[in-house]
């Protein structure tokens, strides 16, 4: 691993072009649907379109390898100045330069619990970074008693011959109740075009704790929504319920490990993991029931019915699309850039499973085509982002993990 700046990148930098769609529908004609594997259900879309969307026509790209050497990295933040904030799970940030030399980890930073799927996880600036140098982080955070996903922001501060670090560090929000566990810690940060935070939260996973995705005295299985400083807005839905936490949003949620803002709006899209089944696409709106675990369009893993086999309750909301097999869905990224017009409007969601990048064409909150890129490399796909520049940039979520970079071939869109 290079632990140090000006470390050479050219090196690692591949240009690869990449004109297919993934394996598995890839040659189907537009109208025909991308996903043809058998379902782990036999469960019925509640309405046309609710899944297995048509194969979009392929894209054309080229993918770079910006920066090798990346320990299991979990989040990518772009900087107007063309460098990289970059989390690595076991408890690492590091700023990776335009060239892809990486800095030494970023001192100052608290510490984590990496076993199972905790550790160092999001990372999102502060909507008034140029002013304020602020950054917020999520992570599992070691406790008595367990462990909790916890939120913490700091100011990030660079001296030349040193470290970069974070000063003036405080935890502004801490998911309860503790758990022993080393599942399901959501972690998605999101800044709204209002300034509220939006952070996602997994139930946890094992039975003990999956009820409490249904409870409001419970930050497990929801998404919160608070101030940057850590308060709570006045206008949020149960801040005025008795027994409730306040900072809670929405609730009924499995393990949201990809969030988004779309454009020219401020609503918040999310994504989910089923079990076997039942990956969600979801838009959380204030007090509303997203009904895991419920209702769900997926399997427990040893194939027994969720609950009752249900799919549907009153009082609780049906997701936008599912997945049946899933993706294994992780950092997701609406697209209003520049360099790929054909993209405008789409949303990219990493995959893990399938180890590729999901592409979305939605009219409204109905989706209408499907593509699938990336899965010629065989990567975990684990965050994706825009930057300033309007490509988008992904990290593989491997040992040996990389910031990768997919730009419009020349002459191309």
């Amino acid at each position: 691993m290079r632990n140090a700046w000006g470390l050479a990148a050219a090196a690692f930098v591949l240009l690869v072009a990449c004109g297919r769609a993934a394996s598995q529908g890839a040659e189907a004609a537009q109208g025909q649907t991308l996903e043809t594997r058998p379902a782990n259900t036999r469960y019925a879309p509640a309405f046309p379109g609710q899944t297995r969307a048509p194969a979009l026509p392929s894209s054309s790209y080229l993918v770079e390898v910006v920066a090798a050497g990346l320990e299991k990295p979990w989040a990518v933040e772009p900087l107007a100045d063309g460098r990289f904030l970059v989390t690595e799970k076991a408890g690492r940030m590091r700023l990776v330069s335009a060239d892809g030399a990486l800095s030494p980890p970023v001192a100052g930073l608290p510490a984590v619990d990496p076993r199972g799927q905790g550790g160092l996880l999001d990372v999102a600036l502060s909507p008034t970074f140029a002013a304020d140098g602020l950054i917020y982080w999520s992570y599992a955070e070691p406790r008595e008693g367990g462990n909790g996903t916890t939120v913490a922001r700091g100011r990030l501060v660079e001296t030349p011959g040193a470290a970069p670090r974070v000063e003036d560090v405080r935890v502004i929000f801490r998911v309860t109740p503790t758990y022993d566990g080393n599942k399901h810690y959501g972690s998605r940060l999101v800044f709204a075009p209002d300034g509220k935070l939006f952070i996602t939260d997994g139930e946890r996973s094992d039975l003990a704790t999956r009820p409490q995705a249904q409870q409001l005295g419970s930050h497990l299985g929801k998404v919160m929504r608070i101030n940057p400083d850590g308060s709570t807005p006045a206008d949020n839905p149960f801040v005025h319920t008795p027994g409730a936490l306040p900072e809670i949003w929405a609730l009924g949620l499995r393990n949201v490990q990809g969030a988004a803002i779309r454009p020219g709006t401020n609503q918040l899209y999310t994504v989910e993991h089923g079990p076997r089944g039942g990956d969600e696409l979801n838009r959380p709106e204030a007090g509303r029931n997203y009904g895991w675990g419920v209702i769900s369009y997926g399997l427990e893993y040893s194939g027994a019915p969720v609950g009752q086999g249900i799919t549907a309750r009153e009082g609780m909301e049906q997701p936008l699309y599912y997945w049946d097999p899933v993706i294994a869905p992780s950092g997701m990224q609406f697209y209003d850039g520049a360099a790929f017009p054909a993209w405008r409007g789409d949303l990219f969601i990493g995959g893990m499973k399938d180890r590729l990048l999901v592409r979305l064409k939605l009219d409204g909150d109905r989706v209408i085509g499907e593509e699938h890129l990336l899965s010629d490399r065989g990567k975990r796909i684990r965050d994706v982002r825009q930057g300033p520049d309007g490509y988008l940039y992904v990290v593989t979520d491997e040992t040996a993990g990389e910031l990768l970079r997919i730009r419009p071939k020349p002459g191309r869109s």
